[in-house]
């Protein structure tokens, strides 16, 4: 059989082996696969910087609502009217030597811790913590006119703290550091009573509040020193000058309308801190001597409290308090004041328990 097709042509038979041609791009392919190489690499450099930009948002906001990022803010924009200050006699503080040791501080070496602010129901910034730094900040910049002084580094508060939370917060760095007096102590508790936006209107009941990191002697302390500046008022020019066993020994000694009466026309004739403690010093002495030594009590204000269906009773001197589900603020003004007089009514009627 022939090996020729009908063509007439034979197989050829290879005689070496076959090489295959290589294929290598020329410039123009190169530029190409290098383009498309860099695009690549691009695109992963940008698909993972907007990954760590999203994480980085992510933990800038949760700062931002923890209250843990710091601004610069102008002094002119912050304000100090809205939350009563936690110190006694503010003018005597700024002209003090402490303030001048710290701005002289802050001169050589800046600001060094934040103070921290809110938004005030008037949408102004509003002091919470820092009452010095900013005093001091300020002293400055009215000295120097520096530019360096005319901002504050501060946090703002995260989320809508309520009232009592911030007078807890103003004081509480304070107190850590042991930088106020009880009598200091005992004024907030007194102003944060007379708050309208503070729940609680009892000043000893606040004191457990304000001050709950204490230990409760020192807090019976502090509800001494609200006792005496509640009985003795603006009669007792310098607060702050009385020690501590000297205000809870007053305390303890002052048991009358009567007596607070006379202790208030002796303490207004005091011309200086050691006259006016001269006369606690005598009072308690008198008082002592006349066998009207008071028993120690824990607490200034003495009270019980009792349940009359499911309306909370709580009595002391000169004071009845109801906490009952029923909206007061709701009933006519005239069912409150029949209320109210045949209360009044009643005590008259009854026995007198002394």
């Amino acid at each position: 059989m022939s090996g020729k097709n009908k063509f007439g042509f034979a197989p050829v038979e290879p005689t070496a082996p076959v090489k295959r041609r290589t294929r290598e791009p020329g410039p123009m392919g190169a530029a190409v696969r290098d383009v498309a190489e860099n695009l690549q690499e691009a695109t992963e450099a940008k698909i993972e910087q907007r990954r760590r930009n999203a994480e980085d948002a992510k933990t800038f906001r949760q700062a931002q609502e923890e209250g843990r990022v710091l601004y610069q803010i102008p002094l002119a924009e912050i304000f100090t009217d809205d939350l009563p200050r936690d110190r006694l006699a503010l003018e005597e503080v700024a002209q003090s030597d402490e303030m001048e040791e710290l701005k002289s501080s802050i001169r050589e070496r800046g600001q060094r811790e934040p103070v921290e602010v809110y938004v005030g129901p008037n949408g102004r910034y509003q002091l919470k913590k820092g009452w010095r730094r900013f005093t001091a900040l300020s002293q400055l910049f009215a000295e120097t006119r520096d530019e360096q002084f005319s901002a504050i580094t501060a946090r703002i508060e995260s989320g809508n703290e309520d009232r009592i939370s911030r007078y807890v917060d103003m004081v509480e760095e304070n107190v850590v550091r042991e930088d106020l007096s009880f009598a200091e102590m005992a004024q907030v508790a007194i102003t944060a009573a007379q708050d309208e936006s503070v729940s609680e209107v009892d000043a000893a009941e606040l004191v457990s509040h304000l001050y709950s990191a204490l230990h409760k002697t020192k807090r019976s302390y502090i509800k001494s020193f609200v006792f005496l500046l509640s009985a003795l008022g603006d009669s007792l020019q310098w607060p702050k000058a009385i020690s501590r066993n000297l205000g809870v020994d007053a305390a303890r000694a002052l048991q009358s309308p009567e007596q607070a009466e006379s202790l208030r026309e002796r303490l207004a004739g005091c011309a200086s801190a050691e006259a006016q403690n001269d006369v606690l010093r005598h009072f308690i002495d008198g008082s002592q001597k006349s066998g009207g030594k008071a028993q120690p009590r824990s607490e200034p204000k003495q009270k019980f409290e009792f349940f009359v269906g499911e309306t909370k009773v709580t009595a002391r001197h000169g004071e009845v308090r109801l906490v009952s589900e029923v909206d007061f603020a709701t009933l006519p003004k005239k069912q409150l004041e029949e209320a109210v007089r045949a209360f009044e009514e009643a005590l008259k009627g009854g026995p007198r328990i002394r």
